[in-house]
């Protein structure tokens, strides 16, 4: 098989660039990790430059044509092509207890849900390096007091320091998509476990940016908040103005009412 065709339903947009690929292999630091996974590899454009490092390379990709392609060109690959889905697979199994990072050229369709996944794999994966959609990179990293800034942000930086390292052309890639793209790394923090209860975060975070434009007074209302604590100079704020530390004072004020 000489290439791999790309397919709609799966957001395939191969990458062309070699330059671009190499740096993307170069966004790992391998601090902390001697294991990789690479999710959604195709022809391998960026898996090449991840052989060359001091780290063990796995591969994880749904599209049953680009399999077989990675086990007729890659070698080194052999045994470590995962024929799964991430978002639905136990990426656990793959690694057993040992630390891993995450990288690649991410299919923008399901990129979101990739960073979530990640975030609950937290413990195990110090580094997330990789390309989005210039626009979700963006909205990743950005900081509060933006109509960029929201769940996507608070969730990943409460856990990661996030980076947007540099965008990349849609002329880059066969066949080219409509927008550009934007490459970002994740840093876990020192201290990745949160000072509240998680779930309550979570909750409250997504509920809060579910109405952006009012005050957390009106936003979470469905949490049936005694009339004392909405006085709380916290409550007159909108969702967009907290930063992840502002959220997790929050989460711990309606924490102390239940």
């Amino acid at each position: 098989m000489d290439k791999v065709r790309a397919k709609k339903h799966l957001g395939q947009h191969f990458l062309t660039d070699e330059n671009i690929a190499r740096k993307i292999g170069d966004t790992l630091t391998l601090h902390g990790y001697d294991h990789v996974l690479e999710i959604g590899p195709g022809m391998g454009v960026l898996t090449k430059y991840l052989l060359e490092k001091d780290i063990e390379t796995h591969v994880i990709e749904i599209d049953t044509e680009s399999v077989e392609y990675l086990n007729a060109h890659y070698f080194k690959l052999h045994g470590k092509i995962h024929a799964m889905d991430f978002l639905k697979s136990d990426i656990r199994a793959i690694f057993g207890d040992q630390p891993f990072a995450i990288t690649g050229n991410f299919p923008y369709n399901i990129s979101s849900q990739i960073v979530f996944k990640a975030i609950e794999m937290r413990d195990q994966v110090p580094e997330f390096t990789g390309m989005f959609q210039k626009e979700v990179a963006e909205r990743i990293c950005e900081q509060p007091g933006t109509k960029a800034y929201g769940i996507l942000s608070v969730l990943t930086q409460a856990f990661y320091d996030a980076e947007y390292l540099f965008t990349v052309s849609e002329k880059v890639f066969n066949p080219p998509p409509k927008v550009k793209s934007g490459v970002l790394r994740l840093t876990r923090k020192a201290t990745y476990e949160l000072p509240c209860d998680e779930k309550l975060f979570f909750r409250v975070v997504k509920t809060a940016f579910q109405q952006r434009r009012k005050t957390l007074r009106n936003s979470l209302k469905t949490f049936n908040l005694p009339p004392n604590l909405k006085e709380d100079a916290i409550f007159g704020r909108r969702p967009e103005q907290l930063a992840v530390a502002d959220f997790i004072q929050l989460t711990t004020k309606i924490q102390e009412t239940m």
